[in-house]
């Protein structure tokens, strides 16, 4: 009878230690994007308070490339002890599912969504020898110049790609897509230095380069206008329905203890109250948005992987 009590008291005694003693050494934060994009200006200032908060070194590892899903599958291949989690986001979590369907790896399977931390807005900038200065004046330039143009994309399957493809579509005009490895990175360059002359960035992203008169932004994806830029109207106030954000989240492991779920739950969601997070975040244009637990951030990538596979299908994209 003594025998069976304490093996009944096993479990809970593991359970309760995990709790406890999580984390007692350094934690890992995947990126898979590389430095200098919205993800990676996310992570690098959750980075510090986490590490304040856990009493444990926090390092920022960017695993770029393929679109995303090389990070995806390092955090999927980590072990499941809360160690190593995966700042995803919209793109990774949400569209390379529909679009890479032969990829191994699917983020509700392999993966627990822990809770979302931001939406980053949307933005459509162009080169500044464009003639146009707002969503409107760029559409009616792309129809007396359809098929001229070209766009940066990071990748045919990224939201920036998915959202030109909308626009496009919309006004019924074409341009030729360019695809970089990176969207905030080399994307960009492409753009400052005219081998394509607009693309859709993120807002925080294209922020420093507009105030430096680099690029010039036409158009916010957002329910409202940026407190940033609050001269630059909303795609919605022009005409075009477009709310797509970049979304991001935090994710770990399958298999990863529930105590440690729940410890990080609590530490992502009061490094989101940090003022000083949400002030660095504003000031980029960032938006903190959390989840009211783990459940409902479940339930937010599966309508969120629901509605980008609509829109997938919808615009007839070849999927690979």
């Amino acid at each position: 009878v003594l025998l069976s009590c304490i093996a009944a008291l096993l479990p809970l005694g593991a359970a309760a230690q995990t709790k406890t003693d999580y984390p007692n050494r350094p934690v890992r934060m995947v990126v898979p994007f590389a430095p200098g994009g919205a993800s990676d200006f996310v992570g690098r200032i959750l980075q510090p308070v986490m590490a304040e908060l856990m009493g444990q070194q926090v390092v920022v590892d960017n695993r770029s490339g393929a679109a995303g899903n090389i990070g995806v599958e390092v955090a999927v291949k980590a072990n499941p002890d809360g160690y190593t989690f995966l700042l995803g986001n919209v793109g990774t979590m949400a569209i390379n599912p529909n679009y890479y369907t032969k990829f191994p790896y699917r983020p509700l399977k392999d993966l627990i969504p822990i809770t979302q931390v931001v939406d980053v807005p949307g933005s459509l900038v162009v080169h500044p020898s464009l003639p146009v200065k707002t969503a409107k004046e760029l559409a009616a330039y792309i129809r007396s110049n359809s098929g001229k143009l070209n766009y940066g994309s990071p990748a045919p399957s990224s939201a920036n790609s998915l959202e030109m493809l909308m626009f496009l579509n919309s006004i019924g005009a074409k341009a030729t897509e360019v695809p970089y490895k990176g969207g905030a990175g080399p994307a960009t360059i492409g753009l400052l230095t005219n081998e394509v002359q607009m693309m859709f960035v993120t807002f925080s992203s294209a922020l420093p380069h507009v105030k430096q008169d680099r690029m010039r932004m036409v158009g916010v994806i957002a329910p409202e206008r940026n407190p940033a830029l609050p001269d630059v109207p909303t795609m919605r106030e022009q005409g075009f329905n477009m709310i797509v954000g970049s979304w991001q989240g935090i994710f770990v492991p399958k298999g990863t203890p529930r105590p440690v779920v729940s410890k990080l739950f609590e530490i992502s969601q009061a490094t989101m109250q940090n003022p000083q997070v949400r002030k660095r975040l504003a000031d980029g244009g960032v938006s903190v948005v959390v989840s009211k637990s783990p459940a409902d951030f479940v339930k937010f990538v599966q309508d969120e992987t629901e509605r980008f596979g609509k829109i997938i299908k919808d615009a007839n994209i070849q999927t690979q």
